[in-house]
């Protein structure tokens, strides 16, 4: 994840030119706030409703027929169409709810649902609706078009375009659309993020926005792709489930929140997710306008996109798998084990000879280079720990090789393997992951010349998905550190250890796809909200 500094709002006194927003704001994909910088519309003063600015929209726009969001979950307003619906309503008729809403407010009860012009009882004539009564805390002006670039009719609130101007900033670029944002009551919506880039301009009340970067979106479980909503979060916002949504309990140490006022603007990146608090009777417009990068994407090469994000994807969780998601309470680094596994491991015997009496050695090519004393204390403590395991779990005999692990229903003979993909439930992989590559080169060419059998256990019966992942890892570190000399003569002794070098390598090639599997499985549900169930043949994973 990027870094905090990397991420932080960036804040302006005065709007930059058109060529610094493109140059140096825009392609940073980082909000920024805009302070004062709308003041200079006329719509400031026009539509300001304690200076006669509801007297002022209401004669401008009058009776034409505007979307109202009515919430059942006010003053929450979720974007998810199952919890409001869109009410036509005339717009003079709304302009009445909030008047009548600001003289409650005021202390003013004279005011009788006869006096005002489309009032809190809205027939069901004038809306269409079944919804035959409105009130102002359940109901949002949301997004009600003043210009739409893919609209060829007239936008409902088109003549309101005379009072805004579009920043500067945007210079020539294509605007998409311009809205109108207004709420009589308090109203919150809920966390969501837009497909386009997105200028807040506030022109009445003010408006505190909480925001996350799109690297943070697994903490906000966003809505399934293929669903209605998929833009928003399933997170509640006043009653958040952390038993259904755990990673949620993190959220909000990587958010930001920025208060607006009247004449205040905010760029919202594409993809930033960010949930608004609207105080009450607040004003604003929105302009919205494809990014550079969605500009330049050409459709044929979408799924290789897709694929590229995905693997990039596949690939960090895999990394969080190994060391962040397995170690993250223990404050270790890449590479590490906790000091409490440390020293539970060296309080361990080193009786190494005692399993080599059951270990016949069909493979030895004569040769004693690698003696087992001649070893580092670390090298010569993995090669212990392996060896037991493996004649803990497996019966190693002359004649065949059978797995025999409590609980397990699996037989080795035909080729399976364990499906464990956490570090944390594997001791094989820990024994492994805690050692420096030349430790794990000594280790295990001493294993291969005094244990051929036992190795060849391991690599074929006691390998899992996570344990493949990190031998190959560690394979990886060695190679950029020995000659390609001692590289074959190395994976020469390593697979000459096997009979069918050719199901050793298949072995630890299919524990790494299993690995990646479950990474592609993670990462389907925390960006996409989709799962993907295990495929044929494929087992449930279990631990020693």
């Amino acid at each position: 994840m990027e870094s905090a500094t990397s991420l932080k709002i960036l804040r302006f006194d005065e709007l930059p030119s058109a060529t610094e927003f493109a140059s140096q704001i825009e392609p940073r994909n980082v909000p920024a706030v805009f302070s004062g910088c709308a003041k200079d519309w006329e719509a400031l003063t026009r539509w300001n409703p304690s200076n006669g600015g509801l007297d002022y929209l209401q004669e401008r726009v009058g009776s034409r027929i505007v979307e109202a969001m009515m919430s059942r979950s006010a003053p929450v307003f979720y974007g998810d169409i199952r919890s409001h619906e869109r009410v036509p309503i005339p717009f003079s008729s709304f302009i009445g709810l909030c008047k009548q809403h600001m003289q409650m407010e005021d202390g003013d009860q004279r005011c009788s649902a006869e006096s005002e012009v489309g009032n809190s009882s809205i027939s069901q004539s004038e809306t269409g609706s079944s919804v035959s009564e409105l009130t102002p805390q359940q109901t949002y002006l949301a997004q009600v078009s003043i210009m739409n670039a893919e609209n060829k009719g007239q936008s409902q609130l088109q003549i309101l375009i005379e009072d805004i101007h579009v920043p500067s900033i945007l210079g020539k670029r294509k605007v998409s659309s311009i809205n109108l944002w207004l709420n009589c009551s308090k109203a919150r919506s809920s966390t969501h993020y837009d497909p386009h880039h997105n200028l807040l301009c506030i022109v009445s009340g003010r408006k505190q926005v909480v925001l996350w970067p799109p690297s943070t979106s697994h903490m906000l479980y966003p809505m399934p792709l293929y669903g209605e909503a998929s833009n928003h979060s399933s997170v509640a916002l006043d009653c958040p489930n952390f038993s259904v949504y755990p990673r949620a309990k993190n959220m909000m140490e990587y958010s930001q929140t920025v208060m607006l006022h009247a004449g205040d603007v905010l760029f919202i990146p594409e993809g930033w997710f960010h949930q608004v608090d609207s105080a009450e009777l607040t004003i604003a417009v929105n302009f919205w306008w494809q990014s550079e990068i969605i500009l330049s994407m050409v459709e044929h090469m979408d799924a290789y996109y897709l694929r590229r994000i995905l693997r990039r994807l596949i690939d960090k969780e895999m990394n969080q798998m190994l060391c962040i998601t397995a170690y993250a309470d223990s404050g270790t680094s890449k590479g590490q084990v906790p000091e409490s596994a440390n020293k539970e491991r060296s309080q361990m015997p080193l009786s190494v000879t005692e399993n080599a009496q059951v270990d016949v050695d069909t493979k030895g090519n004569g040769q004693q280079n690698h003696s087992i004393h001649d070893l580092e204390p670390v090298a010569l403590q993995a090669l212990h720990e392996l060896v037991s395991l493996v004649h803990d779990h497996i019966n190693v005999d002359n004649s065949q090789l059978k797995l025999s692990m409590p609980g397990s229903d699996a037989s080795t003979e035909d080729g399976q393997q364990n499906n464990l993909v956490n570090l944390e439930d594997d001791p094989v992989a820990k024994i492994l992951w805690v050692l420096n590559p030349c430790s794990l080169h000594s280790m295990l060419s001493s294993m291969a010349e005094h244990f051929p059998r036992t190795l060849e256990a391991l690599i074929l019966h006691l390998l899992s998905p996570v344990g493949a992942e990190v031998l190959t890892r560690k394979f990886d570190e060695l190679d950029e550190l020995i000659s390609e000399e001692d590289r074959s003569k190395f994976y020469q002794v390593f697979y000459g250890t096997v009979n069918d070098q050719f199901a050793a390598m298949e072995a630890i090639l299919s524990g790494k796809e299993l690995f990646a599997q479950q990474a592609l499985r993670n990462v389907l549900d925390k960006y996409l909200g989709a799962k993907l169930d295990p495929g044929p043949g494929e087992r449930v994973q279990r631990s020693f």
